[in-house]
């Protein structure tokens, strides 16, 4: 079972935002007292925080999936949703986050440094947020935005200050349990380091780091072995202390050549330069200062083979340091050596004054369109798909069950200016529009869908511009032509038998008042 990790692919999303509610304030002879939907919550976001106390990343290793909580919905009453819980994920100090393809987002160094690796989405607004002079009592209200979702590579280099490096069982390991408290894993065998080691070193008043990683061969670069692998947690170092094995058991082999071969290596290692800062000050390991450590010298032999190659190495201009681990012959010097350079380093860091990169402040213009669309083409016919901040996020606002939300959608749109784009781009009514990248939200365009929908009466939840209409047949228009052409007949004939029968008043009342009897008329007149 593996006990260090060092890369992991992290699978992070942020909470998804609460919905908004909606609600109409009902309380004794008031039963209309105004829309009182609450916003709902934002959702939690994922923050990576450095943490002293954590040395791996072995936890996301073996639980790579981390998802912040959700906001809560909103209630009646005014009253919100709770905003989701920040998910927060401890990191070794050195942890460097990048995406799948390389890009750096941040190199967390320092205890508490943070980083928002996925964001949590917008809580949406209550319908009494929603309401105006115009639209008092909406039927509606927006949606809760899922949070950002993605996958980050972490990466650990540790923080040290001194990095050893060397062939297999050239002692390094030996060293370090011999200069610090570290007790790592030591044996007679090639490859015993499988994970990188640090030591803290007191020399003076210097404390300072050491590292080793597993040892180099040749063909490291190629993917042989295991150091090359982990060459990655010496990136930060000030400086390099070659370890050579003055008493190795292979004939073919010396410390000459195996500095050679180590060096060839450490040329070949690409310093990831990604992160370098406004000055591209990230120095290749192999132009770093050196020092040289002959190792096992108190071993008969390896006295010898380290008399015979230190005027070698003095003359290339190195520092050699004859040393012991088991002895602890020459370890006092070669500390102060390496805590000269660190303090030198630490200096320089000091007294430079800070690399910052400027800030870049792009002012948006003043005609410069919050959105942008794209002409398509999907099955032979045109597609015009619209791209942007603002519609994308309105979309997912949305509730495209509730009719006066896709009008409110409408209304929002045409006041952006998409309506008009459109036409600029030669859309023509019932062309395909989509919303957003894939799939999107997929509609056929109607111009007249545009503008005013809080001057439309109807009820709440509803709107008269999506109301369903039935274009009718030609049959049944003519059906209807000749009931009206009926309904005129019969009325022409009804006004003829009335003339006929010597009705010509268009009074209606004489028309239903019976004409009086003869007898009643002659004693109207005697009267």
């Amino acid at each position: 079972m593996a006990s260090f990790v060092d890369r992991v692919v992290l699978h992070v999303s942020g909470g998804t935002g609460g919905h908004g509610c909606v609600s109409v304030h009902r309380e004794k002879f008031k039963p209309l007292g105004g829309p009182d939907g609450g916003n709902g919550g934002d959702g939690g976001d994922v923050i990576l925080r450095v943490d002293h106390q954590t040395t791996t990343l072995l936890d996301y290793h073996h639980a790579p999936h981390r998802h912040a909580t959700n906001g809560g919905n909103g209630m009646g009453d005014w009253r919100g949703g709770k905003s989701g819980e920040t998910l927060i994920l401890s990191v070794p100090d050195g942890t460097v986050v990048k995406t799948k393809d390389g890009e750096v987002l941040a190199d967390l160094v320092g205890e508490g440094t943070e980083f928002i690796a996925a964001a949590g989405g917008q809580g949406g607004l209550g319908n009494a947020a929603l309401s105006s002079q115009k639209r008092k009592a909406p039927g509606f209200a927006l949606l809760g935005i899922p949070g950002d979702e993605r996958d980050v590579v972490l990466e650990l280099k540790s923080i040290a200050d001194i990095a050893l490096v060397g062939f297999p069982s050239a002692g390094k390991s030996s060293l370090i349990a011999a200069m610090s408290a570290a007790r790592p894993k030591i044996a007679d065998y090639p490859f015993t380091t499988l994970v990188p080691n640090l030591g803290v070193v007191e020399a003076g008043s210097t404390r300072f780091t050491i590292a080793d990683v597993p040892g180099l061969i040749e063909g490291a670069s190629e993917g042989k072995g295991l150091g090359h692998h982990f060459l990655r947690h010496v990136e930060r170092c000030a400086a390099l202390v070659h370890v050579l094995d003055c008493a190795a058991l292979e004939t073919d082999r010396d410390p000459l050549n195996d500095l050679a071969i180590i060096e060839r290596e450490l040329e070949k290692y690409a310093v990831d330069m990604s992160y370098a800062g406004p000055e591209g000050d990230v120095v290749p390991l192999n132009e770093r200062p050196r020092l040289i450590a002959l190792n096992k010298v108190d071993v008969p032999d390896g006295k010898d083979m380290a008399g015979f190659v230190r005027p070698e190495l003095e003359a290339r201009g190195y520092r050699v340091f004859e040393v012991s681990a088991s002895s602890h012959q020459g370890l006092r010097q070669l500390g102060f050596a390496m805590a000269e350079i660190v303090a030198n380093a630490r200096q320089a860091v000091a007294s430079a004054p800070p690399k910052v990169a400027p800030p870049v402040l792009r002012p948006r213009g003043v005609n410069a369109a919050s959105f942008r669309i794209r002409n398509e083409e999907k099955d032979a016919l045109p597609l015009f798909r619209v791209l942007g901040e603002k519609p994308e996020r309105w979309v997912k606002q949305t509730d495209f069950t509730n009719d006066e939300a896709v009008g409110f959608l409408a209304d929002r749109l045409a006041k952006l200016g998409v309506e008009e784009q459109l036409f600029k781009s030669g859309a023509k009514p019932g062309d395909t529009v989509v919303i957003g990248e894939g799939d999107g939200v997929v509609f056929d365009w109607e111009p007249t869908m545009m503008g005013g929908a809080e001057l439309l009466a109807g009820p709440r939840g509803s709107d008269l511009r999506l109301a369903e209409y039935i274009r009718p047949t030609r049959e049944q228009k003519r059906e209807e032509y000749q009931e009206r052409k009926d309904a005129k007949a019969a009325a022409r004939a009804e006004l003829e038998a009335d003339r006929k029968a010597g009705i010509w008043t268009e009074s209606v009342q004489n028309r239903k008042q019976p004409a009086p009897a003869p007898q009643e008329a002659d004693a109207e007149s005697q009267s």
